[in-house]
């Protein structure tokens, strides 16, 4: 018997945001926090009794950080906080963005869009929470709205959403697309998460993959090295040499690698990890029938220390013009709706399989 959905919703306001943390919502299960940093970003706390999740309600509604256990999620940058930015590269410090959605990827010279798009840090129309049971148990959520319209162009709607739910590391990160025009629409979408770098690391893929391919093209924000083209070189020719975080220094400019053929579970589940040396891991499951391509990113210097061991997305992110001939461009039809979703977080060592 299927358990009906019971939730209530509290609609968000930025009135609500000022000044330092205050507690807007607190029961035995979860708590949410609300303030403005500094530079003037709202920030929403959602927490349980293992970690929390800050969310900007109101600037993309991208993941600024995940602790749990203790553990920072999130990759080592050079923003102490989020900054006012209409692209993500003006503040590029976040656990996770909704890249695209129009446009995705790093841009060529030939390309007229922003790195990853314009939703990144687009300005939400609108933010609640929501609280509630479902089939999975207890659950609190962060959803918003954007509307995005450009006379005689595109229209759609997106919907992104983040949910905790009691005595769980792990949380979802949705996000619905529908195409408001009265023609189809390219969609590009990547859910972009940005681990921390963990020093000895091990990736681990259960199910396999069909292949793996390090990344041939090198973007104008990469500057080779001689040693740096060398490993490069050899990784093209074993990709499986990258199976651990063991030399850093190799990691300067960053390495980049696409996952063909990603398999899945008899629930339509792709499953990845990086293993910590004492036990714990990363994780992040989701379906390669909503996200047919995915990759892996890796990056250590001085100032930005990433793995992002699993990037699911519609493309490839190797900015418009190359996906589009490739044929890596979807086409999402007049008023139809495109829904995208992955669990990720922190597993402890006893709850690694």
């Amino acid at each position: 018997m299927k358990t009906a959905d019971k939730r209530t919703t509290i609609s968000l306001h930025p009135e609500l945001f000022s000044g330092d943390e205050k507690t807007l919502l607190e029961s035995a299960d979860f708590r949410v926090l609300a303030w403005t940093y500094p530079s003037g970003v709202k920030a929403l706390a959602l927490e349980n009794d293992r970690g929390r999740v800050v969310v900007l309600p109101y600037q993309g509604q991208m993941v600024w950080s995940a602790v749990f256990d203790g553990c920072d999620l999130t990759m080592r940058n050079m923003f102490e906080q989020p900054r006012p930015s209409p692209t993500v590269i003006g503040t590029y410090g976040c656990f996770m963005f909704h890249s695209g959605i129009l446009r995705n990827g790093c841009p060529t010279p030939e390309d007229d869009h922003p790195l990853h798009g314009e939703m990144p840090c687009a300005p939400m129309d609108s933010a609640w929470l929501e609280i509630g049971e479902d089939a999975g148990g207890g659950f609190l959520r962060i959803g918003g709205e954007y509307e995005y319209v450009m006379g005689f162009g595109d229209h759609y709607r997106a919907r992104p959403s983040v949910t905790l739910r009691p005595g769980s590391a792990l949380f979802d990160i949705g996000m619905d697309v529908r195409n408001l025009a009265g023609k189809p629409m390219e969609l590009m979408y990547m859910a972009h998460m940005n681990y921390a770098y963990v020093d000895g690391g091990r990736f681990v893929e259960p199910l396999g993959m069909a292949r793996t391919r390090v990344r041939s093209s090198v973007p104008a924000h990469v500057k080779p090295t001689p040693a740096w083209s060398a490993y490069m070189a050899e990784l093209t020719e074993e990709p499986s040499r990258l199976d651990s975080l063991s030399t850093p220094e190799l990691y300067d400019p960053e390495i980049v690698c696409f996952f063909d053929g990603v398999h899945a579970d008899a629930q339509g589940n792709a499953h990845f990890l990086l293993k910590h040396p004492k036990g714990p891991a990363f994780y992040t499951r989701y379906q390669p029938a909503q996200f047919d391509h995915a990759a892996r990113w890796i990056l250590h210097n001085a100032d930005q220390q990433v793995a992002a061991f699993v990037l699911p997305a519609t493309c490839e992110p190797e900015g418009y013009l190359a996906e589009k001939a490739k044929g890596n461009v979807r086409q999402l039809g007049a008023g139809e709706t495109a829904s995208f979703s992955v669990t990720t977080g922190y597993l402890g060592a006893e709850e690694v399989l």
